[in-house]
């Protein structure tokens, strides 16, 4: 497969994701992967989702205006730009993704107000100088930056360097800019091997992390009340049949010290 193709063979998880949300934009092999996902995983996606929302709005009326979003994921709207720039119309963002659909969806659909910006790059986490690199290239790192890698780094396994990974990116950071981040978790799961062991055995890296392990990447950083908390506890109204259903996901935001 030449780079830039899409496989079409193999899920992957923007796709899966895009799936759950009710998305357009997947393939059979997708869609059969994420049929197979538990409830409470299915059901996360959507609270990952929310948070995304209530966090990146958060950041917005806080008075930062810079986003750099690692891992975004298929085009769902509304888009992390059009929740901070109809907060701040002047907004710059800088999306990234190794998905090569991602990237023709990015061309199409991420498109800025007048007075903002928006770009996209074609990158993986795990080149983060790369991302650096770019996104200096749109972004004022001499202003507060909100990092945004949003149900990304549970698809990087411990050998991966995760924590590194993000290290690096934050350190890059001006003080006054923030991490917004979420992660998969089974710290709420009884029952959870074999859903797991299928999605690995799709061929997509999957490595949650208890609440413990997703603290760590918020090392050095202040938490924003109420912490790192279940997605929909974050700034956020649980539904009423909340409690039923297990959270997957924790999240969190962390302000870069002055």
């Amino acid at each position: 497969m030449t780079a830039g193709q899409v496989d079409t063979s193999r899920p992957h998880p923007a796709r899966v994701y895009d799936y759950l949300l009710g998305g357009k934009d997947h393939y059979p092999v997708d869609q059969e992967l994420g049929e197979q996902m538990p409830e409470p995983a299915k059901v996360g996606v959507a609270q990952n989702r929310a948070f995304m929302h209530r966090a990146a709005g958060w950041a917005a009326r806080q008075g930062i205006d810079q986003f750099l979003d690692v891992g975004t994921g298929i085009p769902t709207q509304p888009n992390l730009h059009q929740i901070v720039q109809e907060i701040n119309p002047a907004a710059r963002i800088v999306y990234t993704d190794n998905d090569p659909i991602v990237l023709r969806h990015a061309e199409a659909l991420l498109v800025s107000t007048p007075e903002g910006v928006t770009d996209y790059l074609e990158a993986d986490v795990r080149s983060p100088e790369k991302i650096l690199d770019h996104a200096r290239t749109v972004l004022d790192f001499e202003r507060p930056v909100a990092l945004s890698l949003i149900a990304l780094m549970h698809f990087l396994a411990d050998e991966d360097d995760a924590y590194g990974v993000t290290r690096t990116l934050v350190d890059a950071l001006p003080a006054g800019s923030c991490l917004v981040l979420s992660h998969f978790t089974v710290d709420f799961l009884a029952a959870h091997e074999e859903a797991l062991a299928r999605y690995r055995s799709s061929g997509i890296t999957l490595q949650p992390r208890s609440g413990a392990e997703v603290a760590r990447f918020f090392d050095g950083l202040d938490l924003v009340a109420p912490g790192l908390v279940a997605a929909p506890h974050w700034h956020g109204v649980p539904a009423p049949e909340h409690g039923q259903i297990p959270d997957t996901i924790y999240a969190g935001v962390g302000r870069v010290r002055g």
